[in-house]
């Protein structure tokens, strides 16, 4: 699909509950693509027939830039040449790389903290997880890490915002030009990305608090003249500023109604977590639990509530 003389979109299908995930083709001084889908062959020989449709074949590709390290949009690195260059965030290179010691240390980190969240020891496990979704990620390593402001080499127009939230590692691409916003996950028309757990990295030793980057994020987005954002996921936005203020509005909402639940009666976070999620948090601990942890960390923000230690675990109340 067409978004503007020099870019375009291609979508793939996913084996993941978001469905498929767009990619984008930029025609500028380097031919570039933005996002590289999930490292199946069916996304593969689809890649290959929307770039014949355009005139091209993937070794035409020049430089690649990721938005974030999730499987689904760099998998397909893996079937690109091995001197392609790989653009992003400093914080997509353990994941991207899938670093041993990295995941190891991961791990660790989540048995630590889903301990002091009150989360049951036959859960714990399932930290171990994360790893299942990486065999449709890739094997690669960045070539050059950008951050805030940077300018990409043979994109001269496109400009890096820091957008982490939703993955510690994300950006976006903005053209000040025309106000296009390239946006990966971080702004999707019918669905609000969940801002993932991560473990601190490159030596800081605090959590970071996903939910309270995003809404920073999404507010930065704000400050932009956009026209139109395209997305990781499904339809363009066309009235970004409308949809974020709905987006942030529905984020208080939801807080909120964890506070009336806290007010009720003093709990863990993993408390929170069944009674907000009482059907699926057995299946999808970490999904459920980055989304309680965000509401108590945003009231926690918002000095609604405060935490007290007992036994090594933390009690969230008003």
């Amino acid at each position: 699909m067409t978004i503007s003389q020099d870019v375009f979109k291609f979508t793939f299908t996913t084996p993941f509950p978001v469905g498929d995930v767009n990619a984008y083709l930029i025609k500028g001084d380097v031919l570039t693509l933005v996002d590289a889908g999930v490292k199946t062959n069916e996304a593969w020989q689809s890649l290959i027939s929307q770039l014949k449709e355009l005139g091209y074949v993937p070794s035409d590709i020049e430089q690649a830039v990721i938005t974030h390290h999730h499987p689904d949009h760099v998998g397909l690195l893996d079937y690109f040449r091995e001197d392609l260059p790989i653009i992003g965030h400093p914080k997509n290179q353990p994941w991207i790389s899938q670093d041993e010691q990295f995941f190891t240390s991961n791990e660790q980190f989540f048995v630590d903290l889903f301990t002091q969240l009150g989360i049951e020891p036959g859960f714990v496990k399932y930290v171990t997880d994360i790893r299942k979704t990486l065999r449709y990620g890739c094997h690669r390593s960045l070539t050059t890490a950008v951050v805030e402001g940077d300018v990409i080499s043979g994109l001269s127009e496109w400009r890096i915002i820091e957008t982490p939230g939703h993955a510690q590692s994300h950006i976006v691409l903005y053209r000040e030009r025309d106000g296009l916003v390239i946006g990966g996950d971080q702004l999707l028309a019918k669905i609000s990305p969940n801002p993932l757990l991560e473990p601190p990295q490159f030596g800081e030793t605090v959590r970071p608090k996903p939910l309270l980057q995003y809404n920073d994020s999404l507010k930065k987005l704000l400050e932009l003249d956009i026209s139109v954002v395209v997305t990781g996921h499904g339809d363009d936005i066309l009235h970004a500023h409308e949809l974020i203020h709905k987006r942030l509005g529905a984020q208080k909402e939801r807080a909120y109604h964890v506070l009336t639940m806290i007010r009720e009666k003093p709990m863990t976070a993993f408390e929170t977590c069944m009674q907000l999620f009482p059907k699926i948090f057995a299946k999808e601990p970490l999904l459920t639990m980055s989304e309680t942890i965000g509401q108590l960390d945003f009231l926690e923000e918002l000095g609604e509530i405060k935490i007290n230690v007992s036994d090594g675990q933390f009690i969230y109340h008003v």
